[in-house]
């Protein structure tokens, strides 16, 4: 590839006039930001083991009430773009949140899509534009942007859940913010049992649903049966995978964000097509080996990885005899919408 001129091979005099008209010559950094062949990725390999962080959110619980804290997350930050930065990816944001028996997070809606993956405890639950979503261990809450939602806890030990936000995104876009707000009053609760059964669902004689997310909780008791019954109807199939999607539309259940969730069968090793997309791992149950280019993370019950895109990965169940699940998250919806997702062999 042909070699460029430098920003120092021109003469400091036209330099300084150029900086005094607010002007840049591209040249110089043109290769900075259009790399040869591959995009110049932060993101870094990185993991953080659940067992390691539990102790350090908990004493933030005893330290921090949560009239102080409004929100009482720990973030997973990923080193590659700073930990100032608070990005696990370009485009993802991580936390692990917190709240105690008889707490309550206060109302608010903000312009990031955001997604609860419960990890710990029962009791809690969110309400979602009016809509009370029972929170339970391995359940996917959606939180999409703009609308009103709050927190409660009415049981009586810690209920801990992974955030999953697409705020980098909407932060580098200069459209993030958050507007505070009263308590809700319920008017729905367990609508999502009206999308129980795949190809059926809620058809009203005269009036069609306009609501763009009609679901909002999909239970881990469904999604797990979903993939245990696949895994035994197609003892053939590549991967024992099911994504998150709008039970009406057959789309991805937010515009930015995809979700989906992954069975390893009992010793199974899975080699992943190497995607354009960074990905986050969460173990929901059992435990998962992510190998990819030098690094690898043994990832057991409530751990969570992120890996940078353009990698091969490899996945290995590491029980002989239990099958393992993980939920990921990636930007492949954003891609596709702005023709950049590639898979290369």
């Amino acid at each position: 590839m042909q070699e460029l001129g430098r920003l120092e091979d021109l003469p400091e005099d036209y330099r300084a006039e150029l900086t005094a008209q607010n002007l840049v010559p591209l040249w110089p950094s043109l290769r900075t930001v259009l790399p040869p062949v591959k995009p110049a990725i932060k993101t870094q390999p990185i993991c953080w083991p659940y067992q390691a962080m539990r102790p350090l959110l908990l004493k933030a619980g005893d330290l921090t009430p949560i009239e102080k804290a409004e929100r009482r997350v720990l973030v997973l930050a990923n080193p590659g773009h700073g930990l100032e930065k608070m990005q696990a990816s370009s485009t993802i944001y991580l936390g692990m949140q917190l709240l105690l028996p008889g707490e309550w997070a206060p109302a608010h809606r903000h312009t990031p899509n955001a997604v609860r993956m419960i990890v710990e405890g029962s009791g809690a639950y969110t309400t979602v534009g009016g809509e009370k979503c029972l929170m339970e261990r391995g359940d996917l809450i959606l939180t999409p942007t703009g609308l009103w939602h709050e927190h409660g806890h009415d049981g009586d030990k810690p209920v801990v859940w992974l955030d999953v936000l697409d705020l980098p995104m909407i932060y580098y876009m200069e459209a993030s913010y958050v507007a505070e707000g009263q308590a809700q009053t319920v008017t729905d609760e367990f609508t999502d049992q009206a999308y129980l059964r795949g190809g059926v669902v809620p058809s009203p004689v005269f009036v069609r649903s306009e609501q763009n997310f009609p679901m909002l909780r999909y239970p881990w008791l469904e999604v797990r049966t979903a993939l245990e019954i696949l895994a035994r109807v197609q003892p053939d199939m590549e991967a024992v995978q099911v994504t998150y999607i709008n039970p009406e539309t057959g789309a991805d259940s937010l515009k930015i964000l995809g979700l989906s969730a992954l069975m390893l069968r009992p010793g199974e090793t899975l080699s992943l097509p190497t995607r354009s997309t960074a990905m986050v791992f969460h173990q929901i149950e059992g435990s998962a080996c992510v190998s990819l280019q030098g690094h690898q993370f043994n990832l057991s019950e409530a751990d969570t990885c992120c890996v940078p895109g353009y990698t091969p990965i490899t996945l290995k169940n590491q029980s002989a005899d239990q099958p393992a699940f993980v939920f990921i998250a990636d930007d492949a919806p954003l891609q596709k919408k702005l023709g950049v997702y590639e898979v290369r062999s």
